[in-house]
């Protein structure tokens, strides 16, 4: 489970449309799986991705940041505020690891397993190796950020990756975002399914629910 943080919720300081509709379907598909793991974006006060961490700075603004292309973002999922917290109704029970992202001030993490210049990892590869688990399946916020490069480094990194398509909406900075990143998905061998299609190929598969947030 990807970020399904109240901060990327209809009211929060980076909403993303529809976002409260994942996680009922967040709740029902966790019974599928071996291994439940979310990530969490848990940004210091004033992180670099902040347009108020930059005089001037406007959110959607693209900048340099770490020398890699930064979105600037409004302020979000601030370490210890309740916008960082998990989505109100999130079953939280099954999860077994939680992955926080984002911590360095100087450079921006999507992904749950790297930052965004792939430099330091977050422990996510370890610990899923570290219990044998061989492919996962993402689900969260949001599909054109987060999940997404969640998804691509899985694949990268050798796990059979499955996008839930359903359990997943995206921010839409320019439109046809979420569709072009389910494609860019889809060439990079990701298996994109829906969250009707599981059940039994879940447990099967020895996977692991990837990516939420806290």
């Amino acid at each position: 489970m990807v970020d399904l943080q109240n901060d990327f919720l209809p009211g929060g300081a980076l909403a993303v449309r529809g976002g409260n509709e994942m996680i009922p379907i967040a709740n029902a598909v966790q019974g599928c799986f071996d291994i439940v793991a979310a990530t969490a974006d848990w940004h210091p006060p004033g992180h670099g991705s902040f347009a108020s961490a930059h005089p001037g700075g406007r959110v959607g603004e693209l900048i340099e940041l770490a020398g890699l292309p930064q979105m600037l973002w409004p302020d979000h999922c601030v370490q210890g505020t309740a916008g960082a917290e998990f989505a109100p109704g999130l079953d939280t029970a099954r999860i077994a690891k939680i992955i926080h992202k984002g911590m360095d001030p100087g450079i921006d993490s999507y992904s749950g397993f790297f930052d965004n210049g792939r430099r330091h990892a977050t422990g996510l590869e370890d610990y899923l190796r570290s219990r044998g688990v061989d492919a996962i399946y993402v689900m969260g916020l949001a599909t054109d950020y987060c999940v997404k490069f969640t998804a691509l480094d899985g694949v990268a990194l050798g796990f059979s990756t499955y996008l839930i398509e359903d359990g997943c909406r995206g921010v839409e900075v320019s439109s046809g975002d979420v569709d072009r990143s389910v494609a860019e998905m889809r060439e990079a061998g990701v298996h994109i399914i829906s969250s009707g299609q599981l059940g039994a190929s879940g447990r099967a598969a020895k996977g692991v629910l990837g990516e939420a947030s806290r």
